[in-house]
């Protein structure tokens, strides 16, 4: 079959220079020779965009899932009487923290594990819960199955990021990262119009059961039939046997963050700039409850505009950044800054404008724009700071950030927020609570401004005490 022909030899020879001394590693597992790195290359052949088309594909049907609920806000909170915060938990903290925790492990085992099947397992799992969530009769019904969709999609990153930092070099990464990550905006647009078309239509609850069974059916044809790549800058032998434990990777993860302040610090600026985006998850009550749109019509909108925008921001992001470095010197987290410095001032005022206006929706677009710029910098970075064997358990340890502070707090504070202005009978409480929460987001910038200083500094250092200078 096709698929099959998605892996790559696996015949690399071992690299030629002896290792350097033990003593001077800060990295545990760096005592054994390092096998060739088959993405030293600059060439990248059809069969690698076509895998990376294929888990593209995959992160779609993940954010499709993950953002329904958002997405069918104004018929859920309604059909489920929900307030603001427990609204707000659904999507956040009752989903997030099951999913980073759990992702964080994930991580671990797309470092040790065969990844394709790994990912088969999650996609069969979070489908299957998917659909169940479409039966909930009230919160407490609909956060069981949220929580377990949190562990199945824990999966998909961590495993999917490391497999491509196999197949693609290091000065294309930022760009393979993009387009995987291409799957954040469509799968948001196309969640947007299943609200907007099918909605009114069919319903919520058949919406959900129909993504279930498509995630299943997916998972049993598709994923099974791919090959792991082998894993870039694996130290030693492949074997099952000399692959490191779970207790080596943590300890090499912690190491990594306690030597590279550039690595800190772009997950601390990516983590905060999920603040900003924990707040547009009340984009749809938002525009119904004090723009006047109606919510299927808006739906509809938003996810036209979505879909062009994220991809468009994804692609300024990866391929921008892949510019940047090359060209400049200086870190991806740097473009980040000065394109963030851009256009936060226009997503500020994008809340204060009159709706309908042309201003408004070119507010709008910057900032699903910005939401889609900030995955290819930022994924690419981290995993060029840390040694090859972890690749998979620092993404898994981004998202946990990202997610349990950025996402998963930010929202929890917001819905509290909104509705404390709402008890107390302020006017446009959403307006209020979404500012408050974009302008914290704003801490971000000096994270990234320093992180893409210091990048190059930390990744010779890490070439160095690896051996792979």
């Amino acid at each position: 079959m096709l698929f099959w022909r998605l892996g790559v030899p696996m015949n690399a020879m071992a690299a030629q220079d002896p290792a350097p001394d033990a003593e001077a590693l800060p990295y545990p597992s760096a005592t054994r020779e390092p096998t060739a790195d088959p993405t030293d290359s600059e060439i990248v052949a059809a069969r690698d965009y076509l895998f990376l088309g294929v888990l593209a594909f995959l992160s779609v049907l993940n954010f499709i899932d993950r953002q329904l609920i958002v997405s069918f806000a104004n018929f859920i909170k309604a059909d489920l009487s929900l307030t603001v915060t427990e609204f707000a938990l659904l999507t956040g903290l009752v989903f997030i923290t099951f999913y980073s925790i759990a992702g964080l492990f994930a991580g671990a085992m797309a470092d040790i594990f065969h990844r394709p099947r790994l990912l088969a397992a999650a996609l069969a799992l979070w489908s299957i819960l998917t659909a169940a969530s479409g039966a909930a009769r009230g919160f407490i019904t609909m956060a069981i199955p949220r929580m377990m969709i949190g562990v199945g999609e824990s999966v998909c990153t961590p495993t999917s990021m490391s497999m491509l930092s196999d197949r693609f070099p290091s000065s294309r990464l930022g760009m393979a990262t993009a387009v995987y990550y291409m799957g954040v905006p469509i799968g948001v647009g196309l969640s947007l119009l299943i609200v907007g078309y099918l909605g009114e239509r069919v319903g919520w609850r058949a919406c959900f059961y129909l993504l279930g069974v498509i995630g299943v059916v997916f998972a049993a044809l598709l994923l099974f039939f791919m090959k792991d790549p082998p894993r870039r800058g694996q130290m030693g032998s492949a074997s099952q046997e000399e692959r490191p434990r779970l207790r080596q990777i943590y300890k090499t993860l912690f190491r990594a963050l306690a030597r590279s302040p550039a690595l800190s610090l772009t997950i601390a600026g990516g983590t905060a700039m999920h603040f900003l985006f924990g707040a547009a998850s009340f984009d749809q009550l938002w525009f119904v409850a004090e723009r006047g749109f109606e919510k299927s019509e808006i739906a509809r909108i938003t996810g036209w505009i979505a879909i062009p925008a994220g991809v468009a921001g994804n692609l300024i992001g990866g391929l921008g950044s892949d510019w940047w470095q090359k060209h400049t010197g200086q870190g991806r987290p740097l473009f980040l800054f000065w394109l963030s410095l851009l256009l936060y001032p226009i997503m500020i005022a994008f809340r204060l404008v009159e709706p309908g206006s042309a201003w408004f929706w070119i507010g709008l677009a910057c900032l699903i724009l910005s939401v889609g710029s900030v995955y290819g910098p930022t994924m690419a970075t981290v995993q060029e700071l840390v040694p090859g064997q972890i690749r998979g358990t620092v993404i898994a340890f981004y998202i946990m950030c990202a997610n349990v502070i950025g996402l998963g707090v930010g929202m929890l504070l917001g819905g509290v927020l909104i509705d404390g202005l709402i008890l107390r009978g302020l006017e446009e409480p959403y307006t209020k609570g979404i500012l408050f929460m974009s302008f914290l987001s704003m801490v971000s910038l000096p994270c990234l401004f320093v992180a893409g200083r210091r990048f190059e500094r930390d990744r010779e250092s890490l070439a160095q005490s690896t051996g792979e200078a």
